[in-house]
This record gives structure tokens, sequence and C-alpha cells, in this order.
């Protein structure tokens, strides 16, 4: 007996170590605990709270994104309700459709969910993606620049990079990886940790590689909130051509510019 309690526990610590460093493993259990509710749940819940309780949460749902915001750092679900909604759970979608519409009208920002699986949610700038703006206002943090530079090659190379590309592309424009920049810092920890946290870009590990490679992506936030047009619009005027020039990425640009606008993007459930 006492060896299968030994083989026991040597299970149960080594799938608690399966995913080391994962940050949500317990929130991500208590997600799937949490089933969305009907709409007559959700009305009686209403029935069961004053209208100053349910303006006070949606307040709180709203400063709760708005910090998050200022890391440029997704909204788990999971989060939400464990920290910020509680015991009004019950009405978590009247809720969240009120922070919603507060957010576009009062702050200009649009809350969109990235990830319908996990359930992650962003508020992306209603100014920075509307027509003549920049595809990333780099105005305020010169982190914003550098994250347009390289999704544009990302863009522009078919969606994919290793990243020995970007290190030697950032290496030509006198922003050494390996050097501690003046503005940004460790730029390997910027591009390859901040960047992905913050759902700009996927780093994956290509497989079977010696020494260890990866490579770059467009991550869930940029394809939601940064303009291919516009990318393919600074390309030509960089380069002196027509945009409708590099066919394949026009033709991506203006397709996923159409679905962008399709309703539905903006997720208030």
């Amino acid at each position: 007996m006492s060896n299968r309690k030994r083989l026991s526990n040597t299970q149960s610590s080594s799938q608690a170590r399966k995913h080391p460093g994962s940050p949500s493993t317990q929130e991500e259990d208590e997600d799937v605990t949490f089933t969305q509710p009907s709409t007559s749940q959700v009305q009686r819940g209403l029935q069961k709270v004053t209208e100053a309780q349910v303006e006070q949460k949606t307040a709180e749902v709203v400063q709760y994104f708005l910090v998050k915001e200022q890391r440029k750092v997704p909204v788990r679900r999971a989060d939400l309700v464990k920290h910020v909604l509680k015991e009004h759970r019950n009405i978590y979608p009247e809720i969240l459709k009120r922070a919603a519409r507060t957010l576009d009208q009062v702050f200009g920002l649009k809350l969109v969910e990235i990830d319908p699986k996990n359930h992650l949610y962003v508020l992306i700038n209603n100014l920075e993606t509307s027509e003549g703006a920049s595809p990333i206002n780099s105005s305020t943090d010169p982190k914003r620049g550098l994250l347009f530079v390289i999704l544009s090659v990302i863009f522009m190379k078919g969606g994919v990079v290793r990243e020995n590309v970007i290190w030697n592309l950032l290496k030509k424009l006198r922003v050494d990886p390996g050097e501690k920049h003046e503005d940004f810092g460790d730029v390997k920890k910027v591009v390859t940790d901040e960047f992905v946290r913050q759902r700009y870009l996927e780093f994956v590990r290509i497989p079977h590689t010696e020494p260890v490679e990866h490579e770059l992506r467009w991550g869930q936030r940029a394809e939601k909130e940064v303009s291919k047009s516009k990318i393919l619009d600074v390309m030509g005027q960089l380069h002196d051509r027509d945009p409708q020039s590099w066919s394949q990425q026009y033709r991506e640009a203006h397709s996923s510019q159409n679905s962008t606008q399709q309703p539905g993007s903006s997720s208030q459930r």
C-alpha cells in the first residue's frame, strides 16, 4: 500500500509540474466551472439587486479593464468573475454589456473577445483603428514603434518569420538584441515576453531544431487591433511602390479589413 501511495503522490506532483510557469491553471479550472448565465437567469438575478448595485459593479469592471489596458494585458473571464464580479456573477452578461458601452462611449475603447475558447478580452482604441490613424500609436511609447516594425516584417514575409530574421533586422536599425537599449531596455525580453504576454506576438518553438530556434507570428491582439492595409500603405511610401504590387499581402489586408468590420467582432458575452 505504501508503494501505491508513493506512486499516487509522484503522479499528482508530476501533473502539477506539467505546465510550469502557467499563471492560471487553477483559474482555468474555475473558468471551466463558470457557466454563462441564460437570459432568464440574468433577469431573475437583476430582480435581486438594485440599479445602484449594478451601476457600481459596472464601474468596477470598467476600472479593472482600464488598469489592465495600461500594461496591455488581456483580461481573462475567470479573473473578472473571481476578482470583480464575485457574488454578482449571475448577472455577468448584463454588467459586461454595460461596461462595454461605457468603455466605448466615454473612453473610445472597444471591448473585443480575442480568444472565445479561453475567454480573453482586450480593449482596442477606436481612434487608432479609424481611417487615417496610424496602425500603432507610437507617440507616447517608443515600444509601439518597435512593435510596428516587427509586425510589418512578419506580415510582408507571409505571416511567419524565424527569430534570427528579426534580430538581424533590429541590428541594422541599431537596436542590438544583445545589448540594453536606452528606450527599450532588454530588447529580447520585450519582444519574446512583453509583446507575447500582451498578445501582439506569438513566439513559437520550431520542432527538431538544435540549437533551439523559434518563429514569430502575429498574436490575437494584433489581428484585431492593427490595420494590415495601413502597414501596406507605409511600405508603399517607404519603397515608392503601389501597395497593390504586393498582391498576396494586398488581398490579405483587404479581406481581413472586411472581416473585422463585420458585426459581432466586438463581444459582450
